[in-house]
C-alpha cells in the first residue's frame, strides 16, 4: 500500500530526518485511514457518520467538506465536481494552523491584546436549540468574518491553573517546616532524640502526599475519569485539595499532620495526570507543546508563590521570633502566637482549588472523552463532541474534519487491540512499550536531576552556606520566580525546538550547574554562597523550559487512547514515587554524605539522562496524537543506531566544521506489528517543503 510520492532527492525513499517528523506523507491505519477510497467510497463512510452519530443536518455540509479535508488537505485546492468549496474565512483559519504558511499560535497566545482577549459569541447551535453561550477569543482574523473564527483551544489555557494550589501548598509545607518541626517535636535540636530519627521524620511528612500518589493516587486516575471525565476528575481532586489544606492548618502532631499529608495525594495524583491528558485531547499538534506545557508554568508559578507566601506569613504574629525560638516548650510552640504564622502557610492555598471548582464546568469536556462514551451507545455524546470541538477550533470545518477523522481512527484503534488487560498490553504492544518507556525515562529523571531537592529544600541548603533569620527564606524565593519566568520562553521552544532536542540541549547544563553548587560548599565565607547560590539559580534556568515542562507532555502524547489514561498513571506514579523517595531520603542523605556528595550524586545522574534520552526518546514535535503511532512504530534498536549516528554528525558537522557530511536518516519499518497483527507502512515517503500533511493537525 505503499504511496509512490515525490520526495527530497538528497533523501532515499522510505526515510526521513529526524527534524523533518511532521513533514512526512505516512498512510496507514492509525495516521490517514482514508487514502486511496474514491468518492462514492466517502460519500457512503460520511452517510453512514451522519446516521450514527445523529448530528442535526444542518451541519452535513461542514461535515462533508471535513471528510474530504482529512482526506487530503489540498482537496479544496482547485474546482470540484460536487461544487463544494471553503469560504474565505475557513481557508484563512486552515492556513493558520500551518507554521509553514500561517502566523505562529505560539506567539499570537502571548502578543494578543487585552482588547482582543473575550468576546461572547454562541458557538455552534444544533437546529433551533440554543447552545449555552461561552467566553470565545478572538483570532486576529478579520472583524467581519463571521461567528466561527475565534481561537482554538484558548479555554483550555486555564485548565493546569487547577494544579497551581497543590504545588504552592508543596512548596509552603516544606518552609512551614523551619517552623512547625520545633512544635511538632521533629526539629534538630527537638529532645534526646538522634539527628537521623528527626531528620526521617520529617523527610516523611513533607513526602506524604507523593507517597499517597505513588501508591493510591494516580492509580484512581483511570476509574475517575471513566465515570467523572475529565473536568469531573479535575473538580473532585480540587475539592479534595481544599479540604485537606484546611485540615492541615490544625494538626498538632507529626503523626496527625503526616495523615492530613496523605490524603492531599488524593487531589494530587490524579490532577496530575489528568490535566496533561485533558489539554493534549483538546489542542491541535501545532500548539499542543505550549499549552500543555502550562502546566508546567502553573506549577513554578505554585513554586513561586509559595515561598512569596512564606515571606509573607513568616513573621504573624509572634512567628519568626526569638519568643518562638526551638529551645521554647512544646506548648508555647503550638500557642496561637507561635504556630498562627505555619498554619496559615499551610492553610493559604485552600481558596485557589475552589477557584477551579467554579469554573471548570465552564470549559468543553475532552472531545476524544466524549467520542469514546458515544461508542458505548450513548449516541448523543457526538454531539456533545462536535459542540467542544467548535470551541476548541476557528471555525465548524475543521470541527467537524477532526470529528470525523477522531472518530474513524478510534474504529481502527479497535482492531489493535489485543482485548487483554490493559496493563498487560502497555507492555505487550510494542507501539506502548516504546512510548511507555520513553515516558518513563523522562518522569524518572525530572525527579533525580535532583530539582525537587532544590524546590522543597532550598532554605536549608541556603543556611547551610552561611545564610541567616529571613535571607534564606528571600533566597528561595528568588530560585522559585526564576524557575517560574524562566518556564516561559518553553511556550515557543517546545514546538520549534522540539521536545527532544531541548532536552539533549539542557541536560549537561543541569550537570554542570548541579556540580557547581555541589563544588560551592568547599569553599568558605561569601565565596561559598556566591558559587552555591549561582549554581542553584542557573540550574532552574537551565531546568525550566526543558526538563520541566516536557516529561507530562510527552507522557500524555505519546500513548494511544485506548490506554492513555493508565499509561499517564503509571508515568505519574512513577514521577511522584521517586519525588516522595527524595523527599523523605535528602535530609538523611545530606547528613552522611555532605551537600557536595549530594549534588555531584545528581550531577552523575542528569548525564545518564542525556544518554538515555539521546538512544530511547523519539521526538514528538507537530504530530497529530495519530501520527506518533507510525513515530513509535520504529523499533528501540534502530532508533538508538540514528541517535549514535546524530552525534556523530553533529560533532563532525558543527564542531570540525565539515560541510559535505550526510544527515542521517531512519527507515520505517514496512510493517508495523500490533500484537498477533500486522499493519503496513509505506516504505516511500515524501518530503513535502511548501505543504503539510493530508491529515488535520489536531487531536
Amino acid at each position: 500500500m505503499a504511496l509512490e510520492a515525490a520526495h527530497d532527492p538528497k533523501v532515499p525513499p522510505g526515510y526521513y530526518h529526524d527534524d523533518d517528523a511532521a513533514s512526512i506523507n505516512i498512510n496507514s491505519k492509525l495516521v490517514n485511514p482514508f487514502v486511496g477510497k474514491s468518492h462514492e467510497e466517502m460519500d457512503d463512510l460520511i452517510s453512514r457518520f451522519m446516521e450514527k452519530t445523529r448530528i442535526d443536518e444542518i451541519y452535513s455540509e461542514h461535515i462533508r467538506k471535513g471528510a474530504y479535508l482529512a482526506q487530503d488537505h489540498s482537496a479544496f485546492d482547485d474546482l470540484r465536481e460536487d461544487a463544494l468549496t471553503l469560504k474565505p474565512e475557513e481557508r484563512s483559519a486552515l492556513r493558520m494552523e500551518d507554521p509553514k504558511t500561517g502566523n505562529n499560535p505560539t506567539l499570537t497566545l502571548l502578543s494578543m491584546p487585552s482588547s482582543d482577549v473575550a468576546r461572547w459569541e454562541p458557538p455552534c447551535r444544533a437546529g433551533t436549540r440554543s447552545v449555552k453561550p461561552a467566553l470565545l477569543l478572538n483570532a486576529h482574523i478579520d472583524r467581519s468574518a463571521d461567528e466561527d473564527n475565534r481561537l482554538p483551544s484558548m479555554e483550555v489555557c486555564f485548565v493546569p491553573i487547577c494544579f497551581l494550589p497543590s504545588v504552592m501548598l508543596a512548596m509552603l509545607s516544606h518552609v512551614a517546616q523551619l517552623y512547625y518541626a520545633y512544635a511538632l517535636s521533629i526539629g534538630k535540636e527537638s529532645g534526646d532524640a538522634p539527628d537521623g530519627r528527626d531528620a526521617g521524620l520529617r523527610g516523611l511528612v513533607n513526602s506524604a502526599p507523593y507517597l499517597c500518589c505513588a501508591v493510591l493516587g494516580c492509580w484512581l486516575t483511570e476509574p475517575m475519569n471513566r465515570l467523572l471525565g475529565r473536568r469531573g476528575t479535575i473538580l473532585v481532586t480540587c475539592l479534595i485539595s481544599s479540604l485537606t489544606c484546611l485540615w492541615q492548618a490544625f494538626t498538632s502532631s507529626w503523626w496527625h499532620l503526616f495523615i492530613a499529608r496523605f490524603v492531599l495525594g488524593l487531589g494530587i495524583g490524579p490532577k496530575s495526570a489528568t490535566i496533561p491528558i485533558y489539554a493534549a485531547e483538546c489542542t491541535p499538534a501545532n500548539i499542543r507543546g505550549a499549552l500543555v506545557m502550562m502546566w508546567q508554568m502553573w506549577t513554578a508559578a505554585g513554586i513561586m508563590l509559595g515561598y512569596v507566601s512564606g515571606v509573607a506569613f513568616r513573621t504573624v504574629l509572634d512567628g519568626g521570633s526569638d519568643s518562638c525560638s526551638y529551645d521554647q516548650p512544646v506548648g508555647i510552640l503550638l500557642g496561637i502566637r507561635c504556630s498562627l504564622n505555619w498554619r496559615l502557610m499551610l492553610a493559604s492555598p485552600m481558596i485557589l482549588p475552589l477557584v477551579a471548582v467554579a469554573y471548570v464546568y465552564t470549559l468543553p469536556e475532552s472531545p476524544r472523552w466524549l467520542l469514546s462514551k458515544a461508542r458505548q451507545g450513548k449516541t448523543q455524546n457526538f454531539e456533545g463532541a462536535f459542540t467542544a470541538l467548535c470551541k476548541l477550533r476557528h471555525t465548524r470545518l475543521q470541527a467537524a474534519r477532526d470529528l470525523f477523522l477522531m472518530d474513524h481512527l478510534l474504529d481502527n484503534e479497535e482492531h489493535i487491540k489485543q482485548n487483554h488487560n490493559i496493563f498487560f498490553e502497555l507492555w505487550s504492544v510494542p507501539r506502548n512499550r516504546r512510548a511507555l518507556v520513553a515516558s518513563l525515562i523522562l518522569m524518572f529523571f525530572q525527579q533525580f536531576c535532583g530539582v525537587n531537592v532544590l524546590a522543597y529544600y532550598s532554605s536549608t541548603v541556603f543556611e547551610d552556606a552561611g545564610l541567616k533569620g529571613q535571607e534564606p527564606l528571600l533566597a528561595s524565593m528568588g530560585f522559585g520566580i526564576i524557575n517560574f519566568l524562566f518556564a516561559i520562553p518553553a511556550f515557543y521552544t517546545i514546538d520549534t525546538f522540539g521536545r527532544r532536542n531541548l532536552l539533549l540541549f539542557t541536560f549537561p547544563f543541569m550537570a554542570l550547574f548541579q556540580l557547581l553548587t555541589g563544588l560551592g560548599f568547599l569553599l568558605e565565607g561569601r565565596a561559598q554562597l556566591a558559587m552555591v547560590m549561582t549554581g542553584m539559580y542557573l540550574f532552574s534556568v537551565a531546568y525550566s523550559p526543558g526538563e520541566g515542562p516536557v516529561p507530562f507532555l510527552y507522557s500524555a502524547e505519546s500513548m494511544p487512547l485506548y490506554v492513555r489514561d493508565v499509561g499517564m498513571s503509571m508515568a505519574t506514579a512513577l514521577t511522584w514515587f521517586f519525588n516522595f523517595l527524595l523527599a523523605v531520603t535528602f535530609p538523611s542523605f545530606q547528613n552522611a554524605f555532605g551537600n557536595t556528595g549530594a549534588f555531584g550524586y545528581y550531577a552523575a545522574w542528569c548525564m545518564v539522562g542525556w544518554v538515555l534520552i539521546l538512544l530511547f526518546v523519539p521526538e514528538t514535535k507537530d504530530l497529530t496524537l495519530e501520527q506518533l503511532d507510525a513515530r513509535f512504530s520504529i523499533s528501540s534498536r534502530s532508533h538508538a543506531r540514528y541517535a549514535m549516528k546524530q552525534c556523530s554528525y553533529f560533532i563532525r558537522h558543527y564542531v570540525l566544521r565539515r560541510q559535505h557530511v550526510k544527515r542521517p536518516t531512519i527507515q520505517l519499518p514496512q510493517e508495523v506489528e500490533y500484537g498477533h497483527s500486522k499493519i503496513d507502512q509505506p516504505r516511500k515517503i515524501s518530503f513535502e517543503k511548501n505543504e503539510r500533511l493530508p491529515t488535520p493537525l489536531s487531536h
